[in-house]
Formats: C-alpha cells, structure tokens, sequence
C-alpha cells in the first residue's frame, strides 16, 4: 500500500487545484462510496451526528463532522462553512475541508479542501439509491437543478444504471444547463441530454427523479406527478413534501440526520414521515429496499462524514502517489 502519511512534525496539504487535477473514474467513486456504507453497516466506523453553530440572523452556518473508517484504519474531522445565506450564491464564501489520520500509526495523512470530494460522493450515493431502489425495468430519469450537484447527476446514474434510454433536466440557468451538458458528453459522448420545459409532463414520464436544486428553486414535484412505481431521490430541494409523505416507502441514508435537516419537508403539523429503512443496511442486505414492484419510493440523500473519509483518502492515495501536495512543518 503507498504510504500516505507525512511525518509526524508535518503535514501534507492538498490545496483545491491539487485535489482537481486527481484523476478517479465515476466507478471507482462509486466503489469507494459503497465500501464505506458496508464498513458502517458492519459496525466497523463511526458516524457520530455532526455539530452546527448558526448566528441568530442567519447569516452563517458552520459544521463539524468527526469519523472513523475502519476498513481504512483512519479517522477524519471535517469542517464545512459558508458565509453570506442571505446574498446572491456568487457573493457567498464557502470554506470545506478535510483532515485525515492514519489510526493504525498514529501519524497525519493529509488536510485537503473537500469541495471536489463532496461534488463526487454525494451523486455517487443518488447513483446508489437510484440502483438499489429503482423499479424494475426502469428507464428514464429526470434531474431537478443544474447546481453542483446535479451537473454529475446522470454521469452517475448511467455508472450504476447503463440500462437508463431518456435522460431528462429541469434548469433554469443557462450556463448551469450548458454544464450539465459538457459533463454528460464527457463521461457518455454517445448520450443526449433532453432539456425539459414543463417539469409535470416530465415527471410523469420519469422512472427516477433527482432534486438536486437549490432553496430559490421555482421547481416542486408533486406526489400525484409521478409514476406509481417511482423512485425520488432528495438531495438538495425541487420535489415537494408530499413526495415524501404519500410515498409507499421511505428510505434514508440517516433517519437521524434527516430528522435534523430535513425539517422542510415537515407536513403541516411539522411532523416527517417515519423512515422505513436506512440505506447502508439495504446495501448489506440486512434491510429492505423496495419491497414491491409498484412502490412508490422516497430516498433522502443526506452526506454522511464516512464516505467523505473514504473518498477523502482514495484522493489522498492518488495524490501522493503523483506527489502532489505541500508539506507544512505544522507541529515543529
């Protein structure tokens, strides 16, 4: 195995243009991801709920994620801020990083900026979800926003589904539409990109459907939309509540970090739909995804920090096999 620590005095820092020119292929991430899910349901990590510190005027928010991967044998905290809620996205500051420690030596592994990391693990896991909960025979998706997220969306989905024929997005920022575009024809040159205008005809024709918008969004997918065997997938917004609340099935990746985060889809009562099922147990087998062909499935795609340490010390591995970095004397 390349040793991916630096010596105990120092620290190898992997600043975002390092951490950018890291080639990794979707399947690879895709892997890495599902491994770190196994290891969780095995009870070989840790995932302990992360802490938030917001201001009273909402200006802010910050988090702090703390883990352990024990197939990898490292732990990790993970920093995330961003600054300016209230402004345009491009007058907001956003800062994410990642520190990783090598638990079986002791020794630092890298400190790296984690927003690539973050733009690859999460489509990752919605190409997961969609695999697993699908119906059967399913072969047209719908992505919901053309944001980070949803401009890997259906490079993803087409690594854990290939069998996916119509491939539908709902923008409404051109240069947002135009990535989505350049990012499919760079993974799957021979796949079109159908760009669609009325989000109910399309969502009536939609086997999967991604939200991957963000909160200003004018998009909302509503239940009687969708198909009877329908698979929506939450990560950011543009599917409404009762997505959620006339579902047949509900599963998450954390009940307990939607039941934090995923307040806005609260019914009038403020009260969420129980979660029938967690997603690392699905993917081990200990858990029920879809249960019935006709299902109408909701899955809420919330980051968990170990697939973040996983994916974080794939890179990490790739990077300094291709010596890249800067190592700081930070203890000495």
């Amino acid at each position: 195995m390349t040793d991916t620590h630096a010596p105990d005095t120092a620290l190898r820092v992997l600043s975002t243009s390092d951490v950018a020119g890291i080639e990794i292929s979707l399947a690879d991430v895709v892997s890495t991801v599902e491994q770190a899910y196994g290891t969780l349901a095995d009870g070989r990590s840790d995932n302990p709920r992360k802490l938030t510190v917001k201001p009273e005027d909402g200006h802010s928010v910050a988090y702090a994620m703390l883990g352990r991967d024990g197939e990898r044998g490292v732990v990790a905290v993970k920093t995330s801020y961003k600054y300016g809620l209230h402004e345009d996205r491009d007058k907001q500051h956003y800062y994410t990083t990642l520190t990783i420690y090598d638990d079986a030596t002791g020794l630092p592994v890298a400190m790296m900026d984690c927003g690539r990391i973050g733009a690859l693990r999460t489509p990752a896991v919605s190409a997961l979800l969609a695999r697993e909960l699908a119906a059967p025979g399913s072969r047209g998706a719908l992505v919901v926003g053309t944001g980070t997220q949803g401009r890997l969306a259906l490079p993803f989905l087409l690594t854990t589904m290939p069998q996916l024929e119509r491939l539908m997005l709902f923008g409404t920022h051109p240069d947002g539409i135009r990535a989505v575009r350049e990012q499919l024809h760079a993974h799957f040159p021979d796949r079109e990109l159908e760009v669609v205008t009325d989000l109910r005809a399309a969502a009536q024709e939609a086997d999967v459907v991604l939200a991957t918008a963000g909160p200003n969004t004018p998009a909302s997918v509503e239940a009687e939309w969708l198909r009877p065997a329908a698979l929506s997938v939450l990560v950011g917004y543009g599917i409404a509540a009762s997505t959620l609340h006339r579902a047949d099935r509900v599963v998450a990746t954390s009940a307990a970090q939607m039941a934090v985060t995923g307040t806005d889809m609260a019914d009038a009562e403020g009260r969420l739909r129980d979660v029938d099922a967690e997603f690392p147990e699905v993917l081990a087998g200990r858990a029920a995804g879809r249960t019935d062909a006709g299902q109408r499935i909701f899955a809420y795609n919330s980051g968990l920090v170990v697939t973040d340490i996983a994916l974080g010390h794939r890179f990490a591995e790739l990077a300094i096999a291709q010596g890249l970095g800067t190592v700081v004397p930070l203890w000495r």
